[in-house]
């Protein structure tokens, strides 16, 4: 399978920033998204979509980038999540990558069908993280990225796993949330978490 390239980002101006978010999908934690500027001649290889590479080569990878390419990293926590909603706060998250990177690209490429509501030149690719070596480079920079502030919260919370699962609805995490029930990182308005609410108890970081 071939692996993203720029023929895409070549219709557009430079510089051009690729984003794409991390943490839709979990039960807990919060939502991380990455804006990479690529220099088109000098870049890390081997990028890819973040999905498909082993995690040492993520870190390998975005450690280069941080060196090689312009990246910006933006977070919404999992209260603005149970306000907003996931959708957005993904687009909050994204709006603030490419507000992290201190000065405003010609054009950027959202990963997926819609792009924030923003003034900003912009275009939606879907599957761009497949396709795209910009958007690609900010999916692994967001991923890396959220893993490591997931396994600093699995110390303060030990039992659910998230230093493995990056808190996935995994079998064992959804048996963990059953037997310790809901941290203060869980989403609520999830299913897999509000039916264990009933339930729920003050929980102090051990």
């Amino acid at each position: 399978m071939a692996r993203p390239c720029f023929k895409i980002e070549r219709d557009f101006p430079e510089p051009l920033a690729g984003v794409d978010e991390a943490g839709c999908a979990p039960l807990a934690g919060p939502v991380v998204a990455a804006a990479v500027v690529l220099d088109r001649v000098h870049f890390p290889r081997g990028i890819d979509d973040s999905k498909v590479l082993p995690a040492k080569d993520r870190e390998a990878i975005c450690a280069r980038l941080y060196k090689q390419a312009k990246v910006g990293v933006g977070i919404a926590s999992v209260e603005e999540i149970e306000t907003l909603n996931i959708y957005w706060a993904r687009m909050l998250a994204m709006t603030r990558a490419v507000e992290a990177l201190g000065f405003d690209p010609a054009w950027i490429l959202v990963d997926g069908n819609a792009c924030p509501r923003w003034t900003r030149p912009s275009k939606a690719i879907v599957s761009g993280d497949a396709r795209c070596r910009s958007i690609a480079a900010a999916s692994i920079v967001a991923k890396v990225t959220r893993d490591r502030i997931m396994a600093e919260y699995c110390a303060q919370y030990p039992g659910y796993g998230w230093s493995s699962n990056k808190g996935y609805p995994t079998p064992d995490h959804r048996k963990a949330i059953a037997r310790l029930g809901v941290t203060p990182l869980h989403r609520r308005s999830f299913s897999g978490v509000r039916e264990h609410l009933p339930d729920l108890v003050t929980m102090a970081a051990e």
